[in-house]
């Protein structure tokens, strides 16, 4: 926006000299000030780029900290200026069958030269054969959200194989985004990156209304664990946890998908049986929306026992309902549970796999109402300094400015 040029007037014309009384001469007008017109440049073109998926990105059955964080981009990017045509890839990546190969290779090989694509991880970084041949000709970014190799239950030389593949793609492209602080100095010691190419956009949080927990009805405390049931989650150590504060009284309900490991599922509910706490743990399966604040709303403290975590954005969606976090200190973890504005820690953190450790936690809660309170007065205040969405969504529009759309040999 230009401001207007306002004619000014001269405050002191020129004097007209007397004409002879005897002589009228009249006095030509004074022409009028020209208008100085403000040129504007013509506004750039909003840059555009193509965000390539996994197929399974909206599968309802199998929510993830990943898929939610792609579709938040992918609907908060224009309005951080950047235009986004997605393409979901289907296939069982990171390991696909040749029909999601060549399904992938056509859509890269259909971009034209010079523009940006945004990968999510999952979907390119185990197939360094499609993709380092095409980032010569495109401006191409990678988002991470876990790093392959870290998948919990993966046979070594599986996970070797993912990670020297991961490192091939990462190296070839221009931009890599991680989730965390963490990640991103991992990344750049593990597989060697440059560290002004690994940017940093961590997953926002919706300001979501205060959780009642228990106090609603009058019942025990009650505990939220809010993550895919897998080995990498580790619900077994929470289980063996709880049986070890079994004398107290509490609830637990475990929400997320039960068809990534049905054998691990299995497993987890003979632990719940043979413990004796089928009627106080329950397995509900993924839930999303209105379910899903249901729980929240339910929940006096949310659990995270993962073995590894780039972020852990269930723990922040339990601090955006004022829920207090006891969790495993992997990975980014300890970025996402973060401070409250007075210092104070909004729950705690505990070594991953020492279910001793994480049973003292629970029992000190479940016990001490001091402890309670002092947990949920950080998690109220952690609450209010939550970054939202829209800073997710400008610090990937700075990572995707790096890629500087057109021909690479103009560059």
């Amino acid at each position: 926006m230009n401001p207007t040029d306002t004619p000014v007037k001269n405050p002191h014309p020129a004097s007209v000299p007397a004409a002879p009384a005897a002589v009228a001469t009249p006095i030509p007008p004074t022409a009028p000030a020209a208008a100085t017109t403000a040129v504007t440049a013509p506004a750039p073109p909003t840059p555009s780029v193509r965000v390539i998926l996994p197929g399974g990105v909206d599968d309802p059955a199998a929510p993830s900290g990943g898929n939610v964080y792609d579709r938040r981009i992918c609907r908060d990017l224009p309005a951080a200026g950047w235009r986004v045509a997605e393409h979901a890839v289907p296939g069982t990546w990171p390991r696909p069958g040749t029909a999601a190969r060549e399904e992938l290779a056509r859509v890269l090989r259909e971009t034209p030269d010079g523009a940006p694509v945004l990968l999510d991880g999952l979907v390119a970084c185990g197939v360094p054969d499609i993709v380092v041949p095409e980032a010569a000709r495109l401006r191409l970014a990678v988002l991470l959200h876990l790093p392959l190799g870290d998948e919990t239950g993966l046979a070594p030389e599986t996970a070797a194989e993912l990670d020297a593949a991961e490192r091939d793609t990462l190296r070839s492209v221009d931009v890599t985004v991680a989730t965390s602080h963490w990640a991103a100095q991992r990344l750049v010691r593990h597989h060697g990156l440059a560290p002004w190419r690994v940017h940093v956009a961590a997953p926002g949080a919706d300001l979501a209304p205060l959780a009642p927990g228990s106090e609603r009805d009058g019942g025990p405390p009650h505990l939220l664990c809010v993550a895919s049931v897998t080995p990498r989650k580790a619900q077994h150590r929470l289980v063996e946890a709880l049986a070890a504060v079994a004398d107290l009284p509490w609830t637990c309900t475990c929400v997320g998908g039960l068809d990534q490991d049905p054998g691990y599922v299995t497993r987890l509910r003979e632990l719940i049986a043979e413990h004796g706490l089928t009627d106080r743990v329950r397995l509900t399966g993924p839930r999303r929306g209105e379910e899903l604040e249901a729980s929240y709303a339910a929940a006096d403290l949310t659990v995270l026992t993962s073995q590894a975590e780039t972020y852990g954005m269930a723990v922040t969606e339990a601090l955006a309902h004022g829920v207090p976090v006891l969790a495993t200190a992997v990975g980014g973890v300890r970025e996402a549970v973060g401070l409250a504005p007075d210092g104070s820690v909004p729950g705690a953190l505990v070594p991953a796999g020492d279910t001793p450790v994480l049973a003292a936690a629970l029992r000190r809660w479940l016990s001490g109402p001091d402890v309670r309170e002092r947990w949920r007065a950080a998690a109220l205040q952690r609450r209010t300094a939550l970054a939202g969405w829209d800073t997710t969504s400008r610090s990937l529009a700075d990572a995707l400015a790096q890629l500087r759309p057109g021909p690479r040999g103009t560059a």
